[in-house]
């Protein structure tokens, strides 16, 4: 029987930050968090473990919690005969790593709730996901799965424990796979151009993305795609990029109203979302939104990136600056209420006219494509009206569709979107997951400052740099230790490999929109300390823990890109732009080892590390270093859009104030080369030392545009600038 858990009293997770140990900590359960306490009981009482893992967003755990947890003849049975422990995924990810791992051994596929039984020394012995309060469908119900585990404990606890030790040796062999060096090979252009034909072959020709149902967007595969392009001028990569790209933004995976995307579409057309929206996911989109923009121009681009931003800025900041991790996807119990409308419900906000109008335009029907109710979608609204216009952005604008639409319908849709959102946000939201991850914020910082120089938006500068004052003040040690989570004014947890490669990911780009020194010093101080806390020396790459962090029971390192990269993969990218910008070539020989170091595991399979391969790419094209000095404090912005509005993958840019040479002086060029130094300190000279004698010519903004350690003669033409960077 379910019980309401506000008349439970607390058990040990009350004392939590985390909101998802919190939503447990009025479960019947004796739930217990990570740590010696609970393990020390198990121990002392000779019990198993029952260790549950999930988040506060996660539907399927928030099914299993009532289901399940909050009955008290399951409590009853757990908190006799079991010792419980909850663990959220989003803080301790290192401890998620391990155990799902095992769970994908075990079962042959992972999820979340992940359901773990160990042994009192961390062991585990048996894993799967969610269970069903009873036998449903061949699927094991969970008491009865307690019963029999309970029963092998006390009958034949040698096996489990043996079984245990089996799996354990397992996930060592399985983890220390992964970039131990028994993978090593050498990575040059093949493996990209696998990874393209793989992606080829598993795209989705009618609906974009790759493979079948369900569908995660991938935004590192997309801008894997896009340098593709860019390399080897392979049209179909850039068609690839683009149909996937429309295809998720014409579907219910978007938020029409208030911007921003779901986690996942349970359908092949993007029409039906998991409605969990990530904090992740929309950075690393926008991003990849961004990169289309660069590329093609495409306005329509441009205002996907825009709203993903006006989302985050509105709800999804912190009042330090910070950026909150997730949404949920339920709300008053039920997934997608908050998002879905019948016909009756837009006109009764905007009027018969435009309501009518608005409801053939977003599919709104009174058959609904969602339980009766319609997620809004523009996946051939236009098409099934109209016999196949095409593309809504110049649909709207073609002539043949006056008599059907009034000529101010871009204006009209508009204000109709902001009065349906107004009238949604007077529903019950969905539960907001408001701790601040370290890694993820470095994430929006890297997407948000790369928005501001690309789509000219000094504001999404502002905020990105008040995100990280947010994460140096808040969640930096004393020491200068970065921690993975903040929450109601508590940090905690030695950050992971992830938390590190991130932040440094968002300062590289502060420092290329910025032109802040203190930008690119401050990463390459994270990267030396990344380098002395996660660097394997004996095999290459980084492990996810640093060796100062618990000791589990395997110290994982991850290289695969899944829903987000892997932190190996943005550091490998991390030290190749690095070792260009400062031309410390310390950076870029690392960055060789940890590419070298997964070698065969990214032949086997490169569509599992395309971000890595982003970095492969930036290792084997010609990249080109910018340095652009100007005599004053700030350069023009005319000066500098043509150069950020580009895509240029393999160029890095750097800014220095400098003053011009002595009149008559005709070695300006020649100091370049040689070291001698002309103009104001301006920090950056110290942190690149081979920008140190680059000096204004004729007190004019002058470009030097490097290239395989040698620079061609300045220019102060952004023209002939322009030529040589794209040349």
């Amino acid at each position: 029987m379910a019980i309401s858990t506000t008349e439970q009293q607390p058990n040990q997770l009350i004392h939590e930050k985390s909101p998802y140990l919190l939503q447990h900590a009025h479960n019947p359960v004796n739930w217990y968090p990570w740590g010696d306490e609970a393990f020390t009981k198990a121990q002392q009482e000779g019990k198993p473990v029952l260790l549950s893992i999930g988040y506060s967003t996660c539907h399927w755990c928030h099914v299993m919690a009532h289901e399940s947890f909050e009955d008290q003849d399951v409590a009853a049975y757990l908190n006799e005969h079991f010792v419980s422990i909850k663990v959220d995924r989003e803080e301790r990810p290192d401890i998620d790593h391990i155990y799902m791992t095992v769970c994908q051994a075990i079962s042959g596929h992972g999820g979340w709730p992940l359901t773990v039984f160990l042994a009192p020394d961390k062991t585990p012995f048996f894993a799967g996901t969610y269970y069903p309060p009873k036998n449903t469908h061949g699927r094991p119900g969970f008491m009865e799965l307690l019963e029999a585990i309970q029963e092998k404990w006390q009958s034949d606890r040698s096996t489990l424990i043996t079984a245990g030790k089996r799996v354990t040796e397992m996930l060592n062999e399985r983890i220390t796979a992964q970039g131990d060096g028994s993978a090593t090979a050498p990575l040059d252009k093949t493996a990209l151009d696998k990874a393209f034909r793989l992606l080829s072959q598993q795209f989705d020709e009618q609906y974009g993305g790759f493979g079948h149902a369900p569908k995660f967007p991938t935004p590192h595969q997309l801008m894997f795609l896009l340098r593709h392009w860019h390399r080897t001028g392979e049209k179909r990569a850039l068609q690839m990029v683009e149909k996937t790209l429309q295809s998720m933004h014409d579907g219910g995976i978007y938020d029409h109203l208030g911007g921003g995307f779901a986690r996942y579409s349970t359908d092949e057309k993007w029409l039906v979302p998991h409605f969990e929206k990530m904090l992740y996911d929309n950075a690393l989109l926008a991003m990849a939104y961004l990169e289309a923009y660069q590329e093609t121009g495409k306005e329509r681009y441009a205002v996907v990136a825009r709203e993903i931003f006006t989302y985050v800025l509105r709800d999804m900041t912190s009042p330090e600056g910070g950026f909150y991790s997730a949404e949920d996807a339920d709300s008053e119990g039920v997934e997608g209420k908050y998002y879905v409308w019948t016909p009756s419900e837009v006109i009764g906000v905007l009027g018969e006219d435009t309501g009518e109008l608005f409801n053939a335009w977003y599919g709104v029907t009174n058959i609904g494509n969602f339980e009766g109710k319609n997620i809004l979608h523009r996946i051939g609204t236009l098409d099934s009206l109209y016999g196949g216009t095409g593309d809504r952005w110049e649909a709207i604008d073609d002539p043949a569709l006056e008599h059907r639409w009034p000529a101010d319908w871009p204006a009209q849709l508009a204000k109709a979107r902001e009065a349906l959102l107004a009238a949604r946000q007077q529903r019950i939201r969905p539960h907001k997951d408001d701790k601040i991850l370290t890694a993820w914020n470095g994430l929006m910082i890297a997407a948000l400052a790369m928005g501001a120089r690309i789509l000219g938006e000094p504001a999404y500068l502002a905020t990105a740099e008040k995100a990280l004052d947010m994460i140096t003040g808040y969640l930096r040690s004393p020491r200068g230790r970065l921690l993975a989570r903040y929450r109601d004014g508590h940090a905690d947890y030695l950050g992971y490999v992830d938390d590190y490669a991130f932040v440094i990911w968002g300062l590289l780009e502060l420092y290329q929109s910025g032109m802040n020194a203190k930008h690119l010093a401050l990463a390459l101080e994270l990267q030396a300390e990344q380098d002395e806390l996660f660097w394997d020396a004996e095999h290459g790459g980084y492990y996810f823990t640093g060796r100062d962090s618990e000791a589990l029971i395997t110290r994982p390192k991850e290289t695969y890109d899944g829903a987000m990269p892997a932190g190996n993969s943005v550091a490998a990218l991390n030290l190749l732009r690095l070792a260009r910008l400062t031309g410390n070539p310390a950076h870029e020989q690392r960055a060789a080892q940890l590419l070298d170091s997964c070698g065969a595991l990214v032949g086997d399979m490169p569509i599992g590390y395309t971000h890595l391969l982003m970095a492969l790419q930036f290792a084997v094209m010609p990249t080109k270093e910018v340095v652009i000095v100007t005599p004053a404090a700030t350069l023009p912005p005319t000066l500098l859009e043509p150069l950020q509005q580009s895509f240029l993958p393999d160029t890095v840019f750097l800014y220095r104030t400098g003053a011009a040479p002595a009149a008559g002086d005709g070695n300006a060029t020649k100091g370049a080369t040689t070291g001698g130094a002309n103009g104001a300190a301006d920090g950056i000279s110290s942190l690149a030392p081979f920008t140190a004698a680059m000096t204004a010519l004729n007190n004019e903004p002058t470009f030097y545009i490097c290239q395989n350690r040698a620079c061609q003669a300045p220019t102060t033409s952004l023209k002939e600038a322009l030529a040589q960077i794209r040349g």
